[in-house]
């Protein structure tokens, strides 16, 4: 079975995910600790994927689009997705964390805030940039660290796709804007 390059890049990406978490583990590592080196590989990965991917050739390059059914129209797949299919595959391989993107202004409405610690995560990273949100939740009787860290608009293909779906809440963003943010959830030592 080939990979598409998509899918190769999910894996590389999760596999990277992977290897931090493991190596936080391993050292014994506090939780925020954890958080904090878990989303620098995501944001990493995300912002080259974003910027070197779908900014220059369906943006600068106008090779090939970028879209919400890119299997159905052959297109790359959004930033959004790409970071998705890295989460789906991490929680297949493991429960030692799970992360997602989410927003209080999403296109797609299960990216929605679920908790009260995801919605005030977000009020807190949209209101003041630079700065991470940390907190504790209970969730289906098990205690979880859970992180949210901003998730700024880093090429004009974010903000371009935002504003102008059809589905969106809000249509003003601008470069370097909190779009949303990553949740990062690690199940906490009883």
């Amino acid at each position: 079975m080939k990979l598409s390059t998509p899918a190769k890049i999910a894996c590389a990406s999760a596999l990277g995910v992977l290897l931090v978490g493991a190596a936080a583990s391993a050292k014994g590592l506090e939780y925020k600790d954890v958080a904090d080196m878990l989303h620098s590989v995501m944001e990493s990965d995300r912002t080259v994927y974003t910027r070197k991917v779908v900014n220059r050739l369906a943006v600068k390059e106008k090779v090939i689009k970028a879209s919400e059914h890119h299997e159905d129209e052959k297109t790359l797949p959004l930033p959004a997705q790409m970071f998705r299919f890295g989460a789906e595959m991490v929680a297949e391989k493991t429960d030692k964390f799970s992360y997602s993107l989410l927003s209080v202004w999403p296109i797609n409405k299960q990216n929605a805030p679920r908790t009260d610690v995801e919605k005030s995560g977000l009020e807190f990273v949209a209101a003041n940039k630079g700065q991470n949100f940390y907190g504790e939740e209970t969730l289906g009787g098990k205690k979880y660290f859970t992180a949210v860290y901003a998730d700024t608009a880093v090429a004009q293909a974010c903000v371009s796709c935002h504003n102008e779906h059809k589905d969106t809440p809000r249509k003003d963003f601008k470069m370097g804007d909190v779009m949303g943010g990553v949740v990062i959830r690690i199940p906490m030592a009883e």
